[in-house]
């Protein structure tokens, strides 16, 4: 039966029925996202109806040999109560337990899973400004936390699970288990978890990468030059020594885990002074429970000096306004139209999803892993060297189906990369 037509009952039915590979998914996460060591702690935050899910995590994480789990729990309504009656000023520190909490973690070489499962507009109508003012003070207060994770000093993983405003977002005019059901389906698919050995098939799927990244880090491209029918005509330069990454990442001691389930993207950090021209988005963004739609920004000197969106522009405003690296690049990133993603047609209202259909850009911090020797510098040094620094990370698509991408060499020569959405050579 065509699960468009499935009954509340039938989906539950069928639910039940994924649980052996939903039981997959998570080991997956477990072993290959984070790839938990014996001894190591394991940090699940996650949203309150993924419960039966985490519990997954946490019987997985133990299998595996994780010393202790802590579990963190957010929860969509209560986080709009408190928008709600709480003033902006409260926002702008991070509570000290919480620091704590997350640095504490961190410091004592912590992994972090982080479960995606949100209402897309849960916080519509809500001051933009207040979840920009939480989100800066996490990053610039907790530190060792924050520097965890843009080192890669502690392994990370993202990976959804569905919530019923979620699902219904994605599958509208169904009855919450249909769409719950549904969207169980299309996660399981294309995080390549669907099949009886998810763990092999990543295994394979990494493998992909190394063709791209060995093209590009041999071409040591100097700019990329992004042009579309829809406008989009930017030129964004690349650092001296600038490093093509994709797949599984690593650790400074070399320790594997992939930051992204599911993952198609091979990316770096351009130089953050080198960015001409305008960009127009191809997919709507999703940033703390606000959508932006139908936006543009225009750069000179790698800085956005003018802007505009036909929904969400406020809550576009708030994260250019969080410092001034969030209006400088930070990444690009190249995915070919011809991914699972891309190919299932569907919008998922997630930028964990999104992102991974389309061509995409970042506003605000760079990765150190991007530049050559990066893990032993600082902040300040990556930044002297081009890699930005911000207390942000916003990713936007821009990967239209007939986007083109101009690999221009020292000598100004220029290599196609991309031609109507897709790697020149495929």
């Amino acid at each position: 039966m065509d699960r468009a037509e499935l009954t509340a009952e039938e989906a539950r039915a069928g639910i039940k029925a994924l649980a052996p590979q939903i039981d997959r998914y998570a080991n997956l996460i477990v072993r290959t996202g984070v790839n938990v060591k014996p001894g190591q702690e394991m940090v699940v935050q996650a949203p309150v109806e993924t419960c039966e899910f985490v519990r997954l995590l946490v019987k997985h994480g133990y299998a595996a040999g994780a010393g202790h789990v802590t579990v963190i729990w957010n929860d969509d309504a209560v986080t709009r109560m408190t928008y709600e009656n709480v003033e902006t000023a409260y926002f702008e520190q991070t509570p000290e337990w919480q620091r704590i909490q997350l640095d504490s973690l961190a410091e004592a070489g912590a992994c972090f899973i982080f479960v995606e499962g949100a209402d897309p507009e849960a916080l519509k109508g809500i001051d933009p400004a207040k979840p920009a003012a939480a989100s800066k003070a996490r990053n610039t207060q907790c530190r060792s936390f924050r520097r965890g994770l843009d080192f890669n000093i502690n392994p990370w993983c993202i990976a959804g699970a569905p919530v019923a405003a979620w699902a219904k977002h994605v599958f509208p005019g169904v009855p919450d288990d249909v769409a719950i059901y549904r969207l169980w389906c299309a996660i399981l698919s294309v995080a390549r978890a669907d099949g009886a050995d998810p763990e092999s098939d990543w295994e394979l799927h990494n493998a992909t990468f190394e063709k791209n990244l060995r093209f590009l880090n041999e071409k040591r491209f100097v700019a990329l030059h992004y042009t579309a029918d829809n406008g989009t005509d930017l030129t964004v330069g690349l650092t001296d020594r600038h490093l093509w990454a994709g797949g599984c990442g690593e650790t400074p001691d070399g320790h594997p885990f992939f930051p992204n389930i599911p993952t198609e993207e091979v990316f770096t950090s351009p130089d953050c002074e080198k960015a001409d021209g305008i960009v127009y988005s191809a997919l709507p963004l999703i940033h703390h429970g606000n959508k932006i739609d139908r936006f543009w920004l225009r750069f000179e000197g790698g800085c956005v000096v003018d802007y505009d969106a036909v929904i969400g522009k406020d809550a576009l405003t708030s994260i250019l306004a969080t410092d001034e690296g969030a209006r400088r690049l930070g990444e690009v990133a190249l995915i070919s139209k011809n991914t699972p993603i891309r190919e299932s047609e569907m919008l998922f209202y997630d930028t964990l999803y999104d992102e991974n259909a389309s061509c995409h850009l970042a506003l605000g911090i760079g990765f150190a892993e991007c530049y050559e020797g990066g893990y032993g510098m600082t902040t300040e040094e990556l930044r002297e060297r081009g890699v930005n620094t911000s207390s942000t990370h916003v990713d936007f698509m821009i990967g239209t189906d007939d986007l083109d991408i101009m690999g221009v060499c020292a000598d100004g020569t220029e290599i196609p990369v991309f031609v109507n959405g897709q790697w020149s050579w495929e």
